[in-house]
């Protein structure tokens, strides 16, 4: 960078930060974290419960559930829902595979506006257990991620949990403003 690029990428952060402050941002590229080997998506499919996420601003709520269907067209149907200010709120999206090679590297849109942000799973046993990373690069000089800990019920062993969070560390991802979602859903 030259010194006026490097200025004008400090402004570019600086703005950027206040959309950011809700998310998990690091300096650098995104990691590469290795993906679930042999990836069936048609098992993967249904309903999925968040148990533990990285902060993202679209996710405040409790009681956070994932459903994942087959379209005619081979997309697949997202509709997310979640608990929020007395309400259940819902979002449908589209997720697609870019790369039948990479079947675990799907793409997540919620708007036709936007592009597909990565959703990828790095392991799950389809039954119990998925865990799943996002990452978008801003410019190289930074990027935002997201991380899932996913359950096909409210609840997981703290071993489970443990083993999730170990995989991601080893994956080279900072899981340290990691949370849980309160899955008390009994009053809804």
């Amino acid at each position: 960078f030259t010194r006026s690029g490097t200025m004008s990428a400090v402004y570019l952060v600086l703005l950027l930060l206040p959309l950011i402050s809700a998310q998990t941002f690091h300096w650098g590229p995104c990691p590469n974290p290795a993906v679930q080997p042999g990836f069936n998506v048609e098992k993967y499919l249904g309903k999925w419960y968040e148990i533990e996420k990285l902060p993202a601003s679209f996710e405040r709520g409790k009681c956070i559930e994932a459903n994942y269907a087959l379209r005619k067209d081979g997309t697949i149907r997202v509709l997310n829902s979640q608990f929020y200010k007395d309400k259940v709120r819902t979002a449908e999206g589209t997720a697609v595979i870019p790369d039948m090679r990479e079947m675990a590297k799907l793409g997540v849109s919620f708007s036709y506006f936007t592009p597909y942000s990565p959703y990828w799973v790095l392991t799950t046993d389809y039954t119990s257990l998925a865990v799943v990373y996002s990452c978008t690069d801003i410019l190289r000089l930074f990027h935002v991620d997201y991380a899932w800990i996913l359950s096909r019920s409210h609840f997981l062993p703290a071993e489970t949990v443990r083993y999730a969070k170990q995989l991601l560390v080893r994956e080279g991802i900072d899981i340290s403003r990691m949370k849980a979602t309160d899955q008390n859903c009994k009053d809804i």
